[in-house]
């Protein structure tokens, strides 16, 4: 059984923080570590995060790109998790994660949606299917697979090492979620399970400004990746890399009979 490790960015999110490592601590399968990386914060993060037991490091440098990348860095589990600060995981969400990824060595990635809390059922419904339905859709379409969700994702260490040097650490911009997604090989299968639920707070939806410049630095970084690799050619390669996985997965499943069946011979 391998290990997982759990990073949780966190800037001034002391009260979501405490929620979220309370709902760590209620877990089916208990993580082997949780890192809580403080981006500069002013209030008591960095308490909160020492009372529950976790590991803390800093990242003095702001961007959620640079603290996911500092907690990825440090983490030492074969699995790497990652939650937001005000990210609330279903007991089962470690246990899933490691379910999914011993059952499948072909997976690189594992990414799951939300259910937002903090606003009315109407508000709830239309951004669970608009906002989170449209994201997996639109970046979908552009990435040529399915992309990461931010507040909740996993993927194997190995990935994150051959991964780590075509994120682009140095852009204030960038998402840290949807910059990967675009920076994983296209070798690298990744999974969207429905079943790995997570609350995310509706804090977003509080200002259209807020809407509207997380939607420019979605562009940005849509522009500044397209300029590296074309629409066309990351689809075209992506698609091979899921061929090419469905033929890893057909021959782990006969591989069982095949070495059980060459034993017999050799009997």
């Amino acid at each position: 059984m391998g290990t997982v490790s759990v990073v949780i960015p966190s800037l001034n999110d002391a009260r979501m923080l405490e929620q979220c490592l309370a709902d760590l601590a209620a877990q089916t399968r208990a993580p082997d570590e949780i890192i809580v990386v403080d981006n500069g914060s002013t209030d008591d993060t960095a308490a909160v995060a020492l009372a529950a037991g976790a590991r803390m490091i800093r990242e003095p440098v702001r961007g959620v790109l640079r603290a996911t990348t500092a907690g990825f860095d440090a983490a030492r589990g074969d699995v790497l998790g990652r939650l937001d600060a005000d990210s609330r995981p279903a007991p089962d969400w470690v246990e899933r994660l490691e379910a999914r990824f011993e059952a499948d060595a072909t997976l690189g990635a594992l990414t799951g949606t939300g259910v937002f809390y903090g606003c009315g059922p109407v508000l709830r419904t239309l951004a669970g299917i608009v906002y989170l339905g449209g994201y997996f859709w639109f970046m979908g379409m552009i990435i040529g697979r399915t992309p990461l969700f931010g507040s909740n994702f996993a993927l194997r260490r190995e990935v994150w090492g051959a991964t780590r040097e075509r994120v682009h650490l140095d852009d204030p911009r960038a998402h840290d979620d949807l910059d990967l997604s675009f920076a994983l090989g296209p070798e690298v299968g990744v999974d969207y399970d429905r079943e790995l639920h997570v609350g995310v707070s509706a804090r977003p939806f509080d200002s259209g400004a807020g809407l509207r410049r997380r939607a420019a630095w979605a562009f940005h970084g849509i522009a500044v990746n397209w300029a590296e690799i074309g629409w066309w050619t990351r689809r075209r390669r992506c698609a091979r890399g899921r061929r090419l996985r469905r033929a890893a997965q057909r021959a782990a499943a006969v591989r069982p009979l095949t070495r059980g069946s060459d034993q017999g011979l050799a009997a």
